[in-house]
């Protein structure tokens, strides 16, 4: 008999990063499951988007890995699961043989859950590398970076109940959540609004977020409409204006005198900085009128609480960490930090990126964001794992890319698609096809990147096993499955178990413990709470937290000690810098590394979707959300499409120094005139053909948001874009 709607089980949504609760019910048919509300689910309360209303779609796709597979003579062949990783281990031990622990790079995934990037980690840690990292590279690197030297952490400062309830002005900048976090946009977003509060959204694409308010064209609605890659500019106009209204009116209140004096740093830097700023020039090169500029900077500063929401739009720059600096720097100097509605909060796009690298995949921290090279942070680990963890941070994921054929030979990838995902994607297919010795992917479908692998191994979706995610603003939340729906799959925890215990169970340095069983030592945990366990050993943030305390609302971190109930908001008394105080530093505009020219007179910039995800492996799998944007297209200004010849519905080619995509072209106002926008989600035409692999040189991001491009018009039919891609 089919499973009644009281026996569904309670999990999270696997879609973005707002961490919805939804139930997952058993169908009629084996391997079919089917959603279910969770009516009074902590963050959403029962309402979803299409995505978690179809995310149950793809558990049981016919797509699906079932098998391990060897790459034979070209082509793969089904293995035993003995087979399969008795290769993985002997290439990893030959390529560390070969070319020293360094020769390989580990990317985890923020669609695995904490448990399991805390294990390919400390596998990196363990084979003797800190090469390890993350999709977060690919989007807030720049705003982590930012949020953790200038305030302490890397993550939202406040969480979306406190936002709603106490939030006067909603600074959006670069974030889409109408499109990319429709329930934080219509639970927590829409409802501060209804309750009298201001959005001033700044973003070079009118989109759903513009219109999903309903206060157009009053004087609670603002839409900043600017070019990419002026965000610092215009920032530095807002605060600009502060600095001179305060100068001519002191007690007004646009700066908080008493909070700069008592808790921050660099405020004189920032002035000197500003000292010659000329606000009109800035103005006319954002292409957005100085009085707008300077009412928006009335109204964030002349706010009682006032919160920034910062987005991909603010980070995928090589002057990311500037654009995050600057919405810092104005947070501080009025105030905006350590209560309730205020504060600096970037909107995670996947549903465990924030956790991911909290728990340590990263090359240059530990779980809990220690520094690798922090001496007495590595050794309290180390008293732990019982084996030494390289001083030096490792490569970024990018950089990892860069160097196969040079220094990295082999690669190690657990559910991402880096083909897809990586800028410049013709030349990064071209390095992983022809210069990598050896690549392991274990994935639920076949990728872009698992095609070009020597072993790949299938594993679990989110439905059919446990765990934890950690949302955008800090809550970490359990993850329950429902049941295995293809016999030969195993769980991504079970295949770094087993991989961690063959290549390092002879080790003399293995730890032992009551808790693991010889042989294996270090990698012999029995499930996902175990590995929590040991996580929480490790990670002072979420120390205090234990699978039952999370219950089925989760907990924010920090969480130090077990009973505490977590933090909602940051920094109420102190931020967690060397110093105690929150950093204030001036910065200046960088122009984007490609900016227009007479071969390539456009600015490409791309974002995502409300009805995709990333690059779409599960989302352009379900019929649901397939059937809303079947191929991918490029918003094209009216003036533009005049000047090209351009119809409404024309197939075009977007073109860059990289590569081409063709692709319909729509045309709309909603972009600015000389701009083209465009997305990652479609294999057959991916944005990420197009876009620079330029990174920040501190967080190392790419610059996804500004590149050189031109259209030409496409006689041919576009390919076929049923192909899909990884998250």
């Amino acid at each position: 008999m089919p499973s009644e709607p009281g026996d569904a089980t309670k999990t999270i949504c696997p879609y973005c990063g707002v961490g919805c609760g939804i139930r997952v019910l058993e169908g009629d048919d084996p391997g079919e499951m089917r959603f279910m509300p969770w009516g009074d689910a902590p963050v959403n309360e029962g309402s979803v988007c299409i995505k978690g209303g179809a995310a149950t779609q793809v558990v049981d796709h016919e797509d699906r890995l079932t098998e391990p597979l060897i790459r034979e003579d070209g082509e793969f062949r089904e293995a035993t699961w003995d087979e399969a990783l008795t290769r993985v281990v002997d290439e990893m031990e030959g390529i560390r043989a070969e070319h020293g622990p360094d020769g390989m790079g580990f990317f985890g995934s923020s669609k695995t859950f904490n448990e399991e990037n805390y294990l390919i980690q400390k596998l990196a840690r363990r084979y003797g590398t800190n090469q390890v990292d993350n999709c977060t590279r690919m989007c807030h690197a720049s705003t982590v970076w930012a949020l953790r030297t200038s305030l302490g952490m890397g993550a939202m400062t406040n969480s979306m109940a406190d936002l709603e309830d106490a939030a006067d002005v909603l600074w959006i900048q670069g974030a889409n959540p109408g499109e990319q976090h429709p329930i934080a946009n219509s639970q927590y977003f829409r409802q501060a609004v209804l309750e009298g509060a201001t959005v001033i959204q700044v973003d070079p694409h009118a989109n759903k977020t513009t219109r999903s308010f309903e206060i157009d064209d009053t004087d609670r609605h603002m839409h900043l409409q600017l070019k990419p890659g002026t965000d610092i500019p215009l920032l530095n106009v807002v605060l600009k204006t502060i600095l001179e209204r305060h100068e001519a009116e002191p007690d007004a209140g646009w700066i908080d005198e008493a909070f700069v004096e008592a808790r921050t740093e660099g405020f004189d830097h920032l002035k000197e900085t500003l000292a010659d700023f000329d606000k009109e020039a800035a103005a006319e090169e954002c292409g957005v009128p100085l009085e707008a500029i300077e009412l928006a900077a009335e109204k964030y500063a002349m706010a009682n609480d006032a919160a920034i929401f910062t987005g991909m739009g603010m980070s995928q720059h090589t002057c990311g960490v500037d654009n995050v600096q600057n919405e810092i720097n104005l947070a501080l100097i009025t105030g905006n930090l350590g209560r309730p509605g205020t504060g600096v909060n970037p909107l995670r796009g996947q549903n465990n990126v924030q956790g991911t690298c909290d728990v340590g995949a990263m090359p240059n921290v530990l779980p809990g964001y220690q520094l690798v090279d922090d001496d007495e942070a590595r050794e309290s680990v180390e008293d732990v794992w019982g084996f030494e963890i390289p001083s030096e941070p490792g490569l970024t994921n990018v950089e990892i890319s860069h160097a196969i054929g040079d220094t990295v030979h082999g690669l190690y990838v657990m559910g991402e698609n880096p083909i897809m995902s990586e800028p410049d994607g013709n030349r990064t297919e071209e390095r992983f096809r022809e210069e990598l010795d050896f690549m392991v992917v274990q994935d639920i479908f076949m990728t872009e990147t698992a095609e070009l692998a020597d072993v790949v191994l299938p594993a679990t979706t989110w439905a059919e096993r446990d765990g934890t995610v950690t949302n955008t603003d800090r809550r970490v939340q359990r993850m329950r499955g429902v049941h295995k729906v293809h016999e030969n799959t195993r769980h991504d925890l079970d295949i770094l178990c087993e991989v961690g215990t063959r290549l390092f169970e002879g080790d003399e340095e293995r730890r032992s413990s009551e808790n693991r069983a010889e042989p294996g030592g270090a990698f012999a945990f029995d499930g996902p709470e175990e590995v929590f366990e040991e996580l929480r050993e490790v990670c002072p943030i979420m120390h205090g937290m234990t699978y039952d305390a999370l219950g089925e609302t989760g907990i924010h971190w920090p969480c130090y000690e077990e009973g505490d109930e977590g933090d909602s908001f940051l920094y109420e008394d102190t931020f967690e810098t060397e110093s105690g105080l929150g950093r204030i530093e001036g910065v200046v505009h960088q122009e984007p590394k490609e900016v227009p020219d007479e071969e390539y007179p456009l600015v490409l910039t791309t974002a995502r979707l409300e009805e995709h995800y990333n690059t779409g492996t599960m989302s352009r799998r379900s019929p649901t959300l397939s059937k809303q944007h079947p191929e991918n297209f490029v918003d094209v200004h009216p003036n533009d499409a005049e000047r090209y010849g351009i119809e409404d519905g024309d197939r075009v080619n977007l073109k860059s120094r990289r590569g081409e995509i063709s692709v319909r072209a729509d045309v709309t106002e909603d972009i600015k005139e000389g701009v083209v926008w465009t997305t990652p989600h479609f294999a057959a035409a991916s944005a990420n053909r197009l876009t620079n692999d330029v990174l920040d040189e501190r967080s190392k991001i790419p610059e996804y948001k500004a590149a050189s491009a031109e259209i030409e018009v496409d006689i041919e039919p576009a390919g076929d874009e049923a192909a899909s891609a990884d998250d």
